[in-house]
């Protein structure tokens, strides 16, 4: 009872550490876990490999205490899309944000991929190319259903939270079942041999594409990057647990555990079949892998098991990620560094502009992947190298804080973070990166005209900037041309 003699309203409790940790695992697992055996089979060993995940996991980890750090120092920021701006000016705060917008849908076009790579493994008559690519009936089927999503959010339909824990179960439970059997079917031998794939894996990799083989060890570590990164996408959203927790304090230690329990899943997933398969086997797997993989280990039901999972992960997810871009570029305009036409919204309360925009881009992204020599590669190096520039100023915010605040220990993670960042793109990852700043190109005319509105215009520094990033987008064009950016 109050004061008043009445019954006191329940207290509203905060999320604990155990619903934290779900949220940080949720926020981040997708469809990449299923494909990831095939792909670092098909640039490393298993040594290399494993050596590859180590380093990305404790770079992430740092990553996620930073922005963990964020959020408990400044709430007030705008988030990872904002902390650019809030650290070192509107210009910044686009350069981040628009990188983050693109890799948001952007990471539509890898499920689009994916979805068009299963129809062709369970249908190749029908959604296959001669050479198991993905025809042109696939690519409207999944077209209709990248214009259908959009259409029910631009309706004001949004994935309900009974939906995306029953996708969350399914994700979780077809990964679980997966690993076990590859526990069931280990060949610790098979595991073994040439574990850092300076012999036997070389003349396989020869064989099936050509050249000289996987590589020094540098070279097998280091082209692994682009595809584990893919795998950390989304981590970004366990800051914005931090209003949702029941202590704040959790937020650093769940997102620690999330991380490891993501890792574990991960690891396993990807590192168990080279002890599963023939390399040879696992290495001519299509895209993603895992159908092939489980397959083998059941004939009869694994690859159906996993095709249906892959599909119901993907669509699951697909509905709430659409409106995740058009949430983004809302927030942007909000902030006054895009037009405010980005942020209207229609009778449904949807921002209709910025979902049309996300539907074109996301169609013709699609169509440019499929194009591409590898498709799914295509769409998560373009979705990994995007969402680096967000990390990578929010890393650097995390230093300018941590200085201000005179805090020895959160600055170095700051430094480790941004230097494990800036690592990964100069090994592996920087003529993505000239891709993707091709995508600036439009992006700035549409700043300028946010600038105006805003009753400023771009300052001279501010227009160098932009035409530095414009020229090495530029040079994209004739680098892609002449196959040094390896796209088709």
């Amino acid at each position: 009872m109050n004061a008043n003699g009445k019954p006191k309203p329940p207290s509203k409790r905060g999320v604990g550490l155990f619903g934290l940790v779900g949220l940080v695992v949720s926020s981040c697992i997708g469809s990449g876990v299923f494909a990831s055996a095939g792909q670092l089979a098909n640039v490393a060993a298993p040594g290399p490999a494993l050596a590859s995940f180590a380093f990305v996991i404790v770079g992430f980890l740092l990553v996620t205490l930073s922005l963990s750090n964020l959020a408990l120092k400044r709430p007030r920021d705008g988030g990872v899309v904002l902390y650019a701006k809030a650290g070192f000016g509107p210009f910044h705060g686009f350069i981040s944000g628009w990188g983050y917008w693109l890799s948001c849908w952007l990471g539509n076009v890898g499920f689009a991929v994916m979805i068009a790579q299963v129809l062709g493994s369970v249908w190749p008559e029908a959604f296959a190319t001669e050479s198991g690519g993905i025809n042109a009936l696939a690519v409207v089927i999944v077209s209709i259903v990248i214009w259908f999503l959009v259409y029910l959010v631009i309706r004001g339909v949004e994935s309900a939270a009974f939906l995306n824990a029953v996708v969350m179960v399914v994700k979780i439970a077809s990964i679980v079942l997966f690993v076990c059997f590859c526990i069931a079917t280990f060949d610790i031998a098979l595991f073994a041999d040439d574990f850092w794939g300076t012999l036997s894996r070389n003349v396989v990799i020869a064989a099936a594409h050509g050249g000289e083989g996987l590589g020094d060890f540098v070279t097998q570590f280091a082209a692994c990057f682009l595809i584990l990164m893919w795998l950390y996408c989304g981590i970004e959203g366990a800051s914005s647990m931090i209003s949702r927790a029941e202590r704040r304090a959790d937020v650093g230690e769940a997102t620690v555990l999330g991380v490891v329990l993501l890792s574990v899943m991960y690891v396993l997933a990807a590192i168990l079949p080279y002890g599963v398969m023939e390399y040879s086997e696992l290495v001519s797997a299509p895209s993603p892998a895992a159908i092939t993989i489980f397959e083998y280990m059941a004939p009869g039901w694994g690859g159906a098991f996993v095709s249906v999972a892959i599909v119901v992960s993907i669509l699951g997810s697909w509905l709430s990620f659409t409106m995740i871009p058009a949430e983004t570029s809302s927030v942007m305009a909000g902030a006054g560094i895009l037009p405010a036409k980005w942020d209207e919204k229609n009778a449904h309360g949807a921002p209709q502009f910025a979902l049309v925009v996300v539907g074109l881009a996301t169609t013709a992204f699609f169509v440019l992947a499929v194009l591409s020599a590898d498709a799914y590669t295509f769409a998560i190096s373009m979705t990994t190298v995007s969402s680096v520039l967000t990390w990578g100023y929010a890393s650097a915010y995390q230093v300018k804080v941590a200085a201000e605040e005179h805090e020895a220990g959160q600055m170095a993670i700051g430094v480790c973070a941004l230097a494990f960042l800036v690592t990964c793109m100069i090994l592996n990852g920087w003529q993505f990166l000239l891709l993707a700043f091709l995508a600036y190109i439009p992006g700035f005319f549409v700043y300028a005209r946010a600038r105006r509105d805003v009753g400023e215009e771009m300052s001279r520094a501010e227009k160098i900037g932009a035409a530095v990033i414009m020229l090495f987008g530029l040079l994209s064009i004739p680098l892609t041309a002449i196959g040094y950016i390896p796209v088709f």
